[in-house]
């Protein structure tokens, strides 16, 4: 659990930085320039996740059950995931999608983490699952309070929204069957 903890602390830490204290963010920005500033954000980013990956996987093998839920809630769970990944496509998609949802990342990661919370009891489950879910609400929050500057990309098309459904229902379906189960050792469809 200390690796997964750690891992937490580390790349939700670094993308807490805009929440916490966006002058720093900017400070740091303009201090080291750019491009170093998205290198070791993104090193601290990748350790993090790994760390993550590896924290969960070790968490599995020991698991410390808090409650075990019912059949339903797993139902529960495929449904609440289906719109994460043409939300995360349509974060980097300009379209129709990403400006009803306005921070679809944001939701994906609310969703995916709900769902998640939903489907699964064991205390590794709750802290991973929590502190996303936790960090999402808070990022979304931080943005209401200090809008940010959109970024500069292609402009907005119905093709964009097309490409996020259909790509996001694609991905959907191939974690349903199979990808979730090679990643990560459990089908989602029991």
């Amino acid at each position: 659990m200390t690796l997964l903890m750690l891992g937490l602390i580390l790349f939700l830490g670094i993308h807490s930085i805009r929440i916490v204290s966006p002058a720093t963010r900017e400070s740091l920005l303009a201090r080291m320039g750019e491009g170093p500033w998205k290198g070791i954000y993104s090193l601290i980013s990748a350790l993090g996740l790994l760390l993550i990956v590896w924290g969960y996987a070790a968490a599995r093998e020991a698991p410390v059950v808090i409650w075990d839920p019912p059949v339903f809630t797993r139902h529960i769970a495929l449904l609440v995931m289906l719109p994460v990944f043409p939300l995360l496509l349509a974060a980097y998609l300009p379209g129709r999608i990403k400006a009803a949802a306005k921070h679809p990342m944001l939701l994906a990661v609310k969703l995916w983490a709900l769902a998640h919370l939903l489907a699964n009891g064991t205390l590794a489950d709750v802290v991973l699952f929590g502190a996303f879910l936790a960090w999402a609400v808070a990022d979304r929050i931080s943005v209401k309070r200090h809008p940010r500057q959109p970024a500069v990309g292609a402009p907005a098309s119905g093709g964009n929204d097309a490409i996020a459904l259909i790509g996001g229902l694609a991905l959907y379906a191939a974690m349903l069957f199979g990808l979730h189960t090679w990643l990560i050792g459990v089908s989602p469809l029991g």
